[in-house]
């Protein structure tokens, strides 16, 4: 009953913000959230500066995605949602719309069919993960490191990082356990096809911990997608991961000494969300912008300015070059073949089931 009575309610909200739409009643400011530094500036490129210079919406920037989960609820237990649009990946996405937070769309009723013609379920694909989900683009959380402290044996796997003996120095990773216990596992010995199967275990989880244990003391902790590169860039560490269009662009535009390590790079889904709990002129806003910003042409935009696969087939063909470098972006994408002979498929849906758990487990790990 109470599931019945959330869909209504919701396809109320919806039905709502449609006639609002439809009547030109759309709020005029607008808080769009994502995750700052280059891939936000991709993004006012591409969808925020024309999407305002067409609507005259006023658009304020917020970089919180990487909390989006956590206030959200607050927002939602507080019956104040202050954010339009939300940027996440796709297992926070499942999470939300699991718990009521994120509006259910269907994706050939509000969004844009591709440009060659496929309904928005077709151009979009399997990428459609979840009904709350509005796919943006495939990327990989990888391994940059600095190619002048490395010797003359650079890495070429990702084990690289959990060997201080070769590669003495500071490692930097997230502070989260997504990535960091799957690459533990794979690099002791793990097969990839079993890493899920083991890490579902006490015992799996408690060998994935003792392998970071190993470089424990030599890991600096990030939770902003800039960190990695600054500290590449300042040569506070020797390795480090981050999200692969993060690397592009301090290696591409920024020119420091620095490599892509693509090995086991994992790859992930990010998109849009928008929440529950607008008023129908705030929700039909949301609607108008998700509508724009995930057509064929503004995610191929999105290309021009960061290395990221645009996640609708029909954008692909348009991926051309660098908006200001004029190099051909293709081969800057994780989904490049060149740079997927070794990839590792993130499991959004087991870390949707599994998020709070192991969060907790992770971060009493780092207080040990």
């Amino acid at each position: 009953m109470k599931l019945t009575k959330t869909l209504m309610a919701t396809s109320c909200l919806t039905l709502t913000a449609t006639l609002a739409f439809a009547d030109g009643h759309m709020a005029d400011e607008m808080t769009i959230v994502s995750w700052g530094g280059a891939y936000s500036a991709s993004q006012q490129a591409a969808y925020h500066d024309p999407y305002a210079e067409m609507t005259g919406v006023n658009i304020i920037n917020d970089e919180s995605s990487a909390e989006a989960v956590a206030k959200l609820r607050a927002m939602n237990e507080a019956g104040n949602v202050t954010w339009d649009v939300v940027d996440v990946v796709a297992s926070d996405a499942i999470r939300l719309c699991d718990e009521g937070l994120a509006l259910e769309i269907d994706a050939d009723e509000q969004l844009a069919n591709g440009d060659d013609g496929s309904t928005a379920s077709e151009d979009f694909g399997d990428l459609l993960v979840s009904d709350c989900f509005i796919p943006q683009i495939v990327y990989s959380t990888t391994v940059g490191y600095r190619t002048d402290l490395v010797g003359d044996t650079p890495p070429t796997e990702i084990c690289a990082i959990f060997d201080t003996e070769a590669y003495p120095g500071m490692r930097s990773l997230e502070k989260r356990p997504i990535g960091n216990l799957e690459w533990a596992l794979l690099c002791d010995g793990v097969a990839k096809g079993d890493i899920y199967d083991v890490l579902e275990t006490e015992e799996g989880q408690a060998q994935a911990f003792a392998k970071l244990d190993t470089i424990k003391d030599s890991v600096i902790w990030w939770t902003a997608g800039a960190d990695t590169p600054q500290l590449l860039a300042d040569g506070e560490v020797i390795m480090g991961s981050t999200y692969n269009g993060r690397l592009f662009s301090l290696i591409e535009e920024q020119d420091q000494p620095v490599a892509m390590l693509w090995d086991a790079q994992v790859f992930d889904l990010d998109g849009w969300i928008i929440p529950t709990g607008l008023s129908p002129e705030r929700e039909a806003r949301a609607l108008d912008y998700v509508r724009f910003a995930t057509d064929t042409q503004r995610l191929a935009d999105q290309a021009k300015y960061i290395s990221y696969g645009p996640a609708r087939q029909s954008s692909a063909p348009l991926v051309g070059q660098h908006a200001t470098l004029g190099i051909d972006m293709a081969q800057h994408m994780p989904t490049d073949p060149a740079n997927a002979t070794n990839t590792f498929l993130y499991n959004y849906e087991w870390w949707a089931d599994y998020r709070d758990d192991l969060d907790a487990k992770f971060q009493a790990w780092l207080s040990q």
